[in-house]
């Protein structure tokens, strides 16, 4: 019966029991079996077992309780026939007709008694009944019985009279037999148009025979095949036989196999009996399954609760809760609830029904709320509009580093190369070139290495520009008007900065959720700008080297190319000024934010190229005559002694201190220009300058007193850019013994 519950889909049904051993202790196991399988009692109401003496009364209020629970539509009744009569009266009493869906018990299935005049409150009624075979041969043997032939029988007389109806000549007189006037005549005989059998006689057969082979197993056991009752079997114990009751197994006269199981049970074999409206106005009993050995085998095909509706009624206190929402139960009722909506960013519990949890973050619910997706990973990808852009930028930056590389790389030993700083120009060329590229270890997806390498790379690729603008700088404001040759400073501080950052805190790639619906794929020190460390430096060094810029504009071209880098110093800091604000500001825009830094860094790169190379480039290119050292010199210097009043010997010293290296110096001593006329024309016939011309060629130059000098001298060690000057006195210092002046 609770496997038809169970079928049914109910959860939330009533049960009515008669007050007797039947139906106490069949409403003990339901309820234990019910509890098992989560179904929930909603009335429990008894059965008065004397259906005389119980008044409609009884009946209607038991039907009334019923009703106040109309979600329990289903209800088993364990009773008798005459007392489920009386239920079904008071339902049609109280038209309840149809309210109820009946599970019944053997006691009543298939009595026309219950559903004799109360069809229509029957209806769709399932039921058990006992599976019985016919006992093979018992028809035949009772059929062939008569009061003469069966004289050991001592109740077969009076079933004979009662058969018949009549009296049996000479039969002892009972109170049934007094109201037959008609003599039986012997000659009245059993036949099957007249008797009627029990289908049950299989559980009568299958008794009388689990008895008989307990007593023969006890028998063998204890007399050891002596015949007749041996001493160990007077007096026989309930117990011991028992014990060999419980072990039987044989097969019966209906030829089923017949056993008893661990409870003592005999084989749970049951019909499932379906009483229905098979056409308008006409009901009966048909079956429609069976259950065997624990195994029910329902046909739904031929169940029909009412005519043409096939489909079973609902019996449930609360429907399922919808998708996205929990229980909460109603206090003191296991199946019964109120279902609440869980919110936009929950889903509910997998194994707790009451509960609602958060999806992690990452995650969203599924549209139908059962469990937690992951949202897509969002990162610059290199096939989007924003990287193409960013790449295009790069390879073009990279082709043009690349020509200016391969002309400086041509024209290497020219003075505008030269006089460039090779080494340093090289190097810087080099980390331009590195700009470019770091754009597409940027727009590929974050890694650790990736995000290392990117963030260690950037600096250090903006570190060398304000370096060398920092050099020239620095030196030019140090010496006034001195020449100045850039050189190369190590990179300690800049390694000791990201050395440390990287142990304290590495660079990796993790998941950022500004929001509950982003899911970013970024770098770890983009959260909190702590990539910020490794631009301290070149960030001191780009402001140090704007100042230096401002402060040496005036110093001549030739010497430390101030006005361009002072140039690339003011468009370098308006380029990282307007890159804080949009990278601060696109916290939710990886694409955008990724793409401002790329373009940012290939920025500064092309500032560099154009304003530093693109001059040497128009020289060496396009005014190629312009490439020599005389051109390196500014206009205003030319006339130098003539406001002095001194001979510019200063101008082929300059001009090859400008080309040469800085490894010796040379120490001259020249008047200033107080000195008179004639001194210092004297001066300059007597002396013969010589001075070795490092780069390409020796010059003779013509002084304004029209005296020519030759300057032939070999000068091994190189001279140095370094040229004091100090109230028109110019100290050239050498420390080569073979350089004579």
């Amino acid at each position: 019966m609770v496997d038809i519950v169970r079928k049914m889909g109910w959860s939330y049904i009533s049960i009515i029991y008669e007050e007797s051993n039947y139906g106490i202790k069949a409403f003990e196991e339901l309820e234990d079996l019910l509890a098992e399988h989560n179904i929930c009692i909603a009335i429990k109401e008894k059965l008065v077992k004397d259906s005389g003496v119980a008044d409609e009364s009884a009946y209607d209020n038991i039907v009334q309780k019923l009703l106040t629970k109309p979600r329990a539509r289903g209800t088993i009744i364990f009773g008798s026939d005459q007392e489920v009569a009386g239920v079904m009266r008071a339902v049609k009493r109280n038209n309840a007709t149809g309210s109820f869906s009946w599970i019944g018990s053997d006691g009543w299935s298939a009595r026309s008694l219950v559903s004799d005049g109360n069809e229509a409150e029957v209806e769709g009624t399932l039921s058990v009944q006992p599976q019985a075979n016919p006992v093979r041969g018992f028809e035949e043997y009772f059929l062939s019985l008569n009061v003469e032939n069966n004289p050991r029988n001592p109740w077969f007389v009076e079933f004979w009279e009662d058969h018949f109806m009549c009296r049996y000549p000479n039969s002892s007189s009972t109170p049934y037999n007094q109201k037959y006037s008609t003599a039986c005549t012997g000659k009245e005989k059993l036949t099957r148009q007249n008797t009627v059998f029990e289908n049950q006689l299989q559980f009568v057969s299958d008794a009388v025979m689990a008895f008989a082979y307990a007593i023969r197993d006890m028998h063998k056991d204890l007399c050891h095949g002596q015949p007749g009752l041996c001493d160990s079997l007077k007096p026989t114990k309930g117990s011991e036989l028992l014990r060999f009751l419980r072990k039987v197994d044989f097969e019966g006269l209906s030829g089923d196999r017949f056993h008893f199981d661990m409870n003592g049970d005999g084989p749970a074999r049951y019909n499932i009996i379906h009483f229905k409206q098979v056409l308008p106005g006409k009901y009966q009993w048909v079956r429609v399954g069976e259950y065997v050995e624990g195994e029910l085998r329902l046909n739904s095909t031929d169940i029909q609760f009412k005519l043409d509706h096939p489909k079973p009624p609902e019996s449930v206190c609360s429907l399922p809760c919808g998708l996205g929402q929990a229980k909460k139960y109603v206090e003191g009722e296991s199946c019964c609830w109120h279902c609440f909506n869980c919110t936009q960013y929950q889903i509910r519990h997998e194994t707790d029904p009451t509960q609602c949890i958060n999806c992690p973050l990452g995650t969203l619910p599924h549209h139908l709320h059962i469990r937690c997706v992951e949202i897509p990973e969002e990162y610059l990808r290199p096939e989007s509009g924003w990287a193409i852009g960013a790449m295009a930028l790069s390879s073009t930056g990279i082709l043009i580093t690349m020509f200016v590389i391969c002309v400086f790389i041509r024209y290497n030993d020219t003075p505008v190369v030269r006089a460039s700083g090779r080494e340093l120009s090289y190097v810087l060329l080099a980390g331009i070139l590195m700009c470019y590229c770091i754009t597409f270890a940027l727009v590929i997806r974050p890694t650790d290495i990736t995000m290392k390498q990117a963030l260690i790379s950037a600096p250090v690729l903006v570190y060398p520009r304000p370096n060398r603008m920092f050099i020239l700088g620095a030196n030019a404001s140090n010496v006034g008007m001195g020449v100045v040759l850039p050189k190369l400073e190590d990179d300690q501080e800049k390694i000791l900065i990201n050395a440390v950052w990287m142990i304290i805190s590495p660079a990796r790639a993790m998941h950022h959720y500004p929001s509950r619906e982003d899911n970013l794929l970024v770098c770890s020190s983009d959260i909190d700008a702590s990539y910020m460390i490794a631009f301290t430096y070149p960030i001191f060094l780009i402001i140090i080297c704007t100042v230096y810029a401002v402060l040496t504009r005036k110093i001549p071209e030739a010497f430390n190319e101030s006005k361009h880098i002072g140039f690339t110093m003011y468009t370098t800091c308006v380029i990282w000024l307007a890159f804080v604000p949009l990278y601060f500001g696109t916290v939710n825009h990886v694409a955008l934010r990724i793409t401002s830094m790329s373009v940012t860094i290939s920025l500064s790169a092309s500032v560099t190229v154009v304003c530093l190379f693109s001059p040497k480039l128009y020289i060496i290119l396009i005014r190629p005559e312009r490439n020599i050292r005389q051109s390196m010199m500014p206009m205003r210097f030319t006339n130098f002694n003539k406001n002095s009043g001194s001979s510019s010997i200063m101008a082929p010293i300059l001009v090859t201190a400008a080309t040469c290296d800085s490894k010796q110096q040379i120490r001259r001593h020249i008047p200033p220009p107080s000195i008179s006329d004639k001194e210092d024309t004297d001066f300059s016939s007597k002396t013969k300058l010589e001075t070795s011309d490092c780069s390409t060629q020796t010059e003779a130059l013509n002084m304004e007193d029209n005296t020519t000098h030759n300057i032939t001298q070999d000068c091994s060690p190189k001279i140095n850019n370094n040229c004091n000057f100090d109230r028109g006195r110019i100290e050239i210092v050498s420390v080569d013994k073979n350089c004579h002046s």
